[in-house]
């Protein structure tokens, strides 16, 4: 049945004259439909082109099951849930009742709505103008999902005034539970047969044993995870302990308002307030001699700096020098042990005296009593990181606008062996439960891995037993695009290296009219690049092109002005962007001919995260350079050059801005990761290919405007 609506005259080709059968398409739609029906655990690898998302939908929604689908993003959860869902079931003629759940931060808290007029922050002009226009909004909407409301900036101050979190929802206890936007989704959730998350909404509230998500989960037996190899990363995030000084802010903040509110004169709430706020700011203090975005290592007492080259036996020298990230800096020198044992100290004693006021009138008001709550997991958390980390976790402290703290553990393959896979209650083993067949599991991505084994993936999953199986793009790279390493670069790791890129891409840029898209492996690159760019063309008198840098404008609406390129008379773009947009970003068609990834990106050696993975490698007899930072880099090279080539007309060019590529052993296997795209050895080989492109793109324009201003029957 599911070989019978991707075959030539079959559903698909009869709802869409332009649907092409393709033989991988059909060949993962079955072996997801045989998982689905006999339970186990499936891993595909998917190529760009091959159609993944089609491939486990038809099987989910023929299968009669009732079916989690767990993708990457947000954005990617709205389009599943809005196009894709309802156009194929509608195709297959199948009723389907289908629900979009969030995390609660993407939903209106109405009580903190109510709550947020009091807060002084709510007093700046523009704060209380966003939040009017939320209060406006408030009354229309049905589903309280602010993502509705697309003049409101996702980093916006009132956002954390009129959400939720964990720590602060009162649950049934509070006064407007009956309207409560997350309640109703989680609620229709639960009567659902398609249900979209996202996997940080799935380890998050799965792993905290939350109400809703928690009561979900045993009742599903097939789960889909699409854009797996976000999985680890997310699980790790939400498998740990973390504690910011945001959240003593925040705790404070709420403290001040529900006490004043609940309990006036029963406490000095002002003092109880200011002193926390006072103790969680003195915390940050300690680290603020540290550029943002540090992160120190805390394997004693103290969090240090971190060295930037990993010891340990089996890594060589040769090995070792390249892997270092590639703007290596001095390792921070960590934080002034005694100041930071006594700030510790001043929060743990702040958040006592908070608890011990609360205590006596927490059952008040439900405010009071969840306050009281929050305030003893902080407390819980705190005595957590004031004793010694576990031996299979990693500690650290993050620096930012607010100060983190975290311990995590190092991947998710335990606790997904442990907790996710295994059967449920009064099953016999996770293949077999009591009765019927057992839980299936189902993950895929466009790039799992650069061995057969997809070994990146699984084994960090805990699935090196599942089904594997790869299916290759139907591209023809070798027609469609080209790559090509600008010899005369600079070193990586000089300094030189950024201005020398974007001098050498604006001109390429130039020629192509935009359509240029910079992927940067860190933060500073991004910065040198995008400003050299910028100065470059605002020097020239009537430039024609318009650079665009990540961080300046909010990310869909660098996503939309770079996608409509040169229409209606606006200049071609350059995008200068970080790793964030090496995955997710689709630009199909001419907007995007030339993706530029300026070094190799292998994970930044003075991460702990990534220092603990490679030392856990080396004691284990492992070579670390070898074993993770290439397949980290491979994996990672591989998604970047996944933005070129989205559909069979598409032709373009990757540029390698690294030339150890070319003159490292290494280099061999990261070009093998790549599609299998021809090689130009030459800069005039590049320059020719550039001029093809732009000509194709100019005749292509042309036939657009001969088509818009022909005369009609003609």
């Amino acid at each position: 049945m599911v070989a019978g609506v991707f075959a030539p005259g079959g559903v698909l080709a009869q709802a869409d004259a332009h649907f092409q059968p393709r033989p991988g398409q059909t060949r993962m739609a079955m072996a997801v439909a045989r998982t689905m029906a006999a339970g186990g655990r499936l891993v595909v690898e998917a190529g760009t082109g091959v159609g993944k998302t089609f491939s486990y939908l038809v099987p989910a929604l023929l299968s009669g099951e009732r079916v989690l689908l767990s993708t990457a993003t947000k954005v990617l959860q709205d389009q599943l849930f809005a196009r894709d869902l309802p156009g194929l079931a509608r195709t297959l003629g199948l009723p389907v009742r289908m629900a979009l759940l969030k995390g609660r931060a993407s939903y209106l808290c109405l009580h903190r709505m109510e709550l947020a007029r009091q807060d002084a922050l709510a007093q700046e002009p523009g704060v209380a103008r966003a939040l009017a226009s939320v209060q406006d909004w408030s009354r229309h909407t049905l589903a309280g999902d602010l993502a509705e409301l697309t003049g409101l900036d996702e980093r916006s101050p009132v956002l954390p005034l009129v959400t939720s979190t964990r720590e602060n929802c009162l649950g049934t206890p509070c006064p407007r539970f009956r309207d409560c936007h997350v309640h109703r989704a989680r609620r229709e959730a639960l009567a659902a047969d398609m249900v979209v998350i996202n996997h940080h909404l799935f380890f998050a509230d799965g792993a905290l044993r939350e109400s809703g998500l928690a009561q979900l989960l045993p009742t599903v037996r097939v789960v889909v995870f699409d854009e797996a190899h976000q999985i680890n990363e997310t699980g790790v995030q939400f498998l740990g302990t973390q504690l910011s000084t945001g959240q003593l802010l925040d705790f404070g903040r709420d403290l001040l308002m529900a006490g004043l509110r609940h309990a006036c004169g029963l406490a000095d709430w002002s003092g109880l307030a200011a002193g926390l706020e006072l103790a969680a700011r003195d915390l940050r203090l300690v680290a603020a001699a540290l550029p943002a975005g540090t992160r120190l290592h805390w394997g004693h007492e103290t969090p240090q700096g971190v060295s930037s080259a990993p010891q340990g036996q089996g890594v060589s020298d040769r090995e070792r020098a390249p892997q270092g990230a590639p703007d290596p800096e001095p390792a921070p020198q960590g934080v002034p042990a005694q100041a930071w044992q006594s700030a510790l100290q001043r929060v743990a004693s702040a958040g006592a005296q908070a608890c011990s006021a609360l205590a006596p009138v927490s059952e008040m008001a439900p405010d009071l009593l969840r306050l009281h709550q929050r305030g003893c997991e902080l407390l819980d958390a705190l005595a957590r990181f004031c004793g010694p980390a576990h031996p299979d976790a990693v500690r650290w402290v993050e620096v930012a606008a607010q100060l983190r703290l975290i311990e995590s553990p190092l991947d998710i393959a335990q606790v997904m062996r442990e907790r996710l896979l295994a059967p449920p209650a009064g099953g016999d083993s996770p293949e077999k439960p009591a009765a019927g067949p057992g839980r299936a599991w189902i993950f895929t991505s466009a790039t799992l891995g650069e061995d057969e084994q997809l070994s990146w993936f699984t084994q960090r999953a805990g699935l090196q037993d599942a089904e594997i199986l790869r299916v290759a793009s139907p591209f023809d790279y070798a027609a469609q695009a080209a790559w090509y390493v600008p010899r005369h670069l600079p070193a990586p790791a000089s300094p030189a290296h950024s201005p020398a890129l974007a001098l050498w891409v604006g001109k390429a840029a130039e020629q192509l009219g935009g359509r240029t898209l910079v992927l940067t492996t860190t933060l500073k690159a991004l910065r040198a690049i995008g400003a050299a760019l910028q100065q470059q063309f605002a020097a020239a008198p009537g430039a024609r092109l318009q650079v665009l840098v990540q961080g300046q404008w909010p990310q869909r609406r660098l996503m939309e002005r770079f996608r409509a390129g040169a229409d209606n008379g606006q200049p071609g773009c350059i995008l200068v962007a970080s790793a964030t947009f090496r995955e997710g970003f689709d630009v199909p068609g001419e907007a995007l001919q030339l993706v530029v990834i300026d070094k190799l990106p292998f994970p930044p050696p003075g991460d702990p995260l990534v220092q603990a993975r490679m030392r856990r490698i080396d004691q284990a007899g492992g070579r670390s350079f070898k074993d993770y930072a290439l397949p980290e880099a491979a994996v990672a090279l591989k998604q970047g050059a996944g933005r070129l080539i989205r559909r069979e007309s598409d032709r373009g060019i990757l540029v390698l801005g690294d030339t150890r590529l070319l003159t490292m052993g290494y280099g061999k296997r990261l070009l093998a990761a790549l599609p299998p795209m021809r090689k130009l050895a030459s800069e005039d080989e590049f320059e020719a290919a550039l001029l093809a492109l732009a000509r194709g793109a100019a005749c292509a324009a042309g036939a657009t405007r001969s088509s818009t201003t022909a005369p009609a029957g003609a």
